[in-house]
């Protein structure tokens, strides 16, 4: 089968098949041997045949410098497999790859009865069309084990995308170890109960929820996902979606009142206050995170950050007079800026939702842009990068559909259609201004998935239509995409992933009696259009 998803740039098929067996073993070069030790644990755990390593190995992983750097070559004949790549990272592409030539057993952890291990005579030669391929896991509304995050790190190097953006505080929780305040998990990290539904017909469920990683979790998954070419970039939230951390710690706060990490979904009041002792406390997180996370990239958010405390308390107006700043929306600007310059100052790039343009974009900051065009317009032609993730697109938590049945029914409707055209590049810029676009990501949030299966179900197939979108835009076809997918869910058969199937939700997936907020998309594009009224686009 030739199925592969996301498609690849050239495929030329040839005569007759490659077949594992007892006897075949891989050569490779050091350089990449990471991703020869990857393609030797796949074909061992499912195919139980003893793959091992040898100099006239059978197939063969070579360095080839021409090649770009997320590129590759795979040449099957009936002798051999030959493997070329100029990086470890384009060799790890190029084995997703070959495994999805495979039968879709091979993404099982045992073998199935009569199985022949055969792979069709090919040559592949593929690069992407953008370096940022990503998602967003949202951990703080529902934690995730350690082992379910590295389950979906698996299933993004399946589809060849290169960057988990890992949301780990909010509102409702504080979710990874720092080891200077102690509290920020010890209270942070839980909540006594979650809101069920949205709107006005919600309820809580009374159950106290809640987790974090230590700083080891922390290193396994950016261990593994870096041996499957994913780069996790850390998101730290800023100065909104703060009372989780502000819990712990009250005297980063505003307001002189006792809190508890937040029991709703939305926007919370709650903000950071901006005296320099709480720079200084926020600059003290970053250092542990950075020195966690080797990301390029450290994420701030500077999204939904109401003025309300800030408006009304006499210190901050005060505050505001010492810097000299004109009113909340720069203030919050000068936050960022300084959490910026604290970065840079360690090597790394500020990362930030689109509302960081309110009131100034911090230097040499990257915006990620969610509410609709504007935001990536205007970084843009300021000459910012940007990386595109418009919710109602590629929001992979708004319902797939108008069926009543769904089980999360909020939001617009997105379907796998509506992801497969997705273009990253905004409407209306110039070929020099699109080079800023570093590329996009589908965004995984998690208030009404509280389980790894809710999360599969909201996931699949549309994040197998993203992938593609990024990878090949190019080369799009949603009838050839439509029925390389039929095969391809074959193989999420194989790895227990339970999407959502074509014909609707399956039974266990109904959730009657959770309400909702349903959008049409007009409803949804005034939403945004209101949301973006601060944001200057020229």
């Amino acid at each position: 089968m030739t199925s592969v998803v996301p498609r690849v740039r050239h495929l030329e098929k040839g005569t007759g098949e490659f077949t594992l067996s007892a006897s075949t073993r891989i050569a490779t070069d050091d350089a990449l041997s990471p991703a020869a030790r990857l393609l030797q644990a796949s074909l061992m755990r499912a195919t139980q045949l003893p793959v091992g390593f040898g100099d006239d190995g059978q197939i063969q992983l070579r360095v080839d410098e021409s090649l770009p750097r997320e590129g590759y070559r795979v040449e099957v004949t009936p002798d051999r497999v030959h493997i070329a790549a100029a990086t470890e990272v384009g060799a790890t592409w190029a084995v997703q790859t070959l495994l999805q030539l495979l039968p879709p057993g091979i993404y099982r952890s045992a073998p199935l009865r009569n199985t022949r291990w055969a792979i069709p005579a090919v040559t592949i030669e593929d690069e992407p069309k953008y370096p940022w391929r990503g998602a967003l896991l949202d951990v703080v509304r529902h934690f995730l084990p350690v082992r379910e995050v590295l389950r979906f790190i698996d299933l993004l190097a399946m589809h060849r995308l290169n960057v988990l953006h890992l949301h780990l505080t909010d509102d409702q929780g504080w979710r990874i170890e720092i080891l200077r305040y102690p509290r920020l998990t010890e209270v942070g990290s839980w909540r006594r109960e979650s809101q069920v539904g949205a709107g006005e017909n919600s309820s809580h469920d009374g159950r106290p929820h809640g987790g974090f990683y230590t700083q080891d979790d922390i290193r396994e998954i950016v261990a593994y996902a870096a041996a499957r070419g994913i780069t996790v970039v850390p998101e730290i939230d800023l100065p909104g979606h703060a009372q989780a951390a502000i819990a712990a710690y009250p005297e980063l706060g505003v307001v002189d009142e006792p809190l508890e990490p937040w029991t709703n979904w939305g926007i919370n009041v709650n903000v950071f206050n901006v005296e320099e002792s709480t720079i200084e406390f926020l600059c003290n997180v970053f250092d542990e995170v950075v020195d966690l996370f080797p990301s390029e990239y450290i994420h701030v958010g500077g999204d939904e950050c109401p003025k309300g405390q800030w408006e009304a308390d006499p210190r901050t107006q005060e505050r505001m007079q010492e810097l000299g700043v004109a009113d909340e929306h720069a203030l919050q600007s000068w936050f960022i800026s300084r959490i910026g310059e604290h970065l840079a100052s360690r090597g790394r790039k500020l990362l930030g939702w689109d509302e960081i343009l309110e009131g100034g974009l911090a230097k040499d900051a990257t915006v990620l842009s969610w509410r609709g065009w504007a935001g990536a317009i205007a970084a843009a032609r300021a000459g910012h990068d940007v990386i595109a993730c418009p919710e109602d697109t590629v929001y992979l938590d708004y319902r797939q559909s108008d069926d009543p049945r769904e089980p999360i029914p909020v939001a617009t409707v997105t379907t796998v259609a509506d992801v497969y055209g997705f273009s990253p590049v905004p409407p209306g810029i110039s070929d020099e201004e699109a080079r800023h676009v570093l590329g996009g990501q589908g965004n995984m949030w998690t208030e009404h998935t509280d389980s790894p299966r809710s999360i599969d179900y909201q996931v699949f197939p549309r994040l197998c239509a993203l992938a593609e979108a990024l990878w090949a835009p190019d080369l799009r076809d949603l009838d050839d995409f439509e029925a390389r997918l039929t095969h391809h869910l074959e193989r999420l058969d194989a790895l227990g992933v339970e999407y959502r199937r074509s014909d609707g939700p399956r039974p266990w997936q109904l959730r009657p009696g959770v309400p909702g907020r349903p959008e049409d998309k007009e409803t949804a594009a005034a939403n945004v259009q209101a949301l973006t009224a601060n944001i200057a686009v020229e």
